[in-house]
């Protein structure tokens, strides 16, 4: 049986996909990252490689996420992609008339606009967190609620209150006086799930034409209460997929597949790379005023891959440019 391995990386959460021939998903893994990626990825392959049914075999491998070019030299990759093809290419499997992806992780969110088939516009936010995952963690923590129950309890809600969503802080702020004058509970959290959806229409969103169907993916897509608050703000149907959660992952595999029918073998290690001691390090090259940091990885004292320089100066290993002391990272 040929199986296809997809892992995307990010900074909260490490997932890995594997699909079959028919584009099926056999088994996935959702790990948390927790500032660790090699040791995220190397757990995800001991615990996805228990789950390969007897006579599979991986014949590709895709990264993505914004691990995604460390992941590749560990893993292997027979392509590295960026997360907006990743999950657009996902997206589309699951849905292929998707004109609109929604996708909220734990520390960024992203728009995607595809028509016909093809990515015409994205947009990212990588900056603000009142429109994430963590601005929802956070405010569950403080009201003493699991995040699991947070989108019910949205749902609850009869008379949602307003909540100032632009910053986190001062989200934060409003909360704790709508708490303080004796809102209900309920009615506060359908208030912070409408000002994240908010938060995120005036900046994501903002000036986007969001056309049906519409894919919600991401970690926050299991959150009920989003969901309801997206579909009352764009008046539209929001579709949550199976696989909302590693929706990234699911989308490199599918690519490794068609780039290994290109190549016509795999470069994947295999899983006996979750055991072997990467090392990955830094430096700053100074040979121009972009003073590029440059990332390293090795293996028991070899030089495996360097990249990040705008120019290229140093993505070949052979090259004689005297970089300066590195520091681990």
């Amino acid at each position: 049986m040929d199986l296809y391995l997809g892992i995307d990386v990010g900074s909260v959460s490490t997932n890995l996909v594997i699909i079959d021939e028919k584009n099926e998903v056999i088994a996935y893994e959702y790990l948390r990252t927790r500032g660790q990626p090699i040791r995220a990825v190397q757990e995800g392959l001991k615990a996805i490689a228990q789950k390969i049914p007897q006579g599979g075999s991986i014949c590709g491998v895709g990264t993505t996420g914004s691990a995604r070019y460390l992941t590749g030299v560990i893993v292997g990759a027979d392509t590295v992609k960026n997360e907006i093809t990743a999950h657009a290419v996902a997206a589309r499997l699951v849905k292929p008339d998707v004109q609109t992806v929604l996708e909220l992780g734990g520390q960024d969110s992203k728009i995607i606009l595809l028509r016909h088939g093809v990515v015409t516009d994205f947009a990212m936010n990588t900056i603000c967190a009142a429109g994430t995952g963590s601005f929802l963690d956070h405010q569950a923590a403080r009201l003493g609620i699991p995040i699991e129950e947070f989108g019910a309890l949205a749902l609850r809600s009869r008379s949602p209150v307003h909540i100032a969503g632009r910053c986190s802080v001062f989200a934060e702020s409003d909360m704790i006086h709508k708490q303080q004058v004796g809102h209900l509970t309920e009615d506060i959290i359908a208030g912070l799930c409408d000002a994240l959806v908010r938060n995120y229409m005036n900046n994501v969103g903002k000036g986007k034409e969001i056309l049906p169907p519409v894919v919600f993916q991401g970690g926050v897509a299991a959150n009920i209460g989003i969901k309801a608050a997206f579909e009352k703000a764009l008046q539209l149907e929001i579709f949550v997929p199976p696989y909302y959660h590693v929706m990234g992952a699911l989308g490199a595999a599918l690519l490794s597949r068609s780039a290994v029918k290109k190549k016509k073998t795999t470069s994947f290690r295999g899983f006996s790379t979750s055991n072997l001691d990467y090392k990955t390090g830094s430096f700053e090259c100074k040979g121009c005023p972009n003073i590029c940091e440059i990332i390293t990885i090795s293996l028991h004292g070899e030089l495996l891959a360097r990249w990040g320089s705008r120019c290229g100066k140093w993505d070949n290993l052979e090259s004689s440019a005297s970089p300066a002391q590195e520091v681990n990272v």
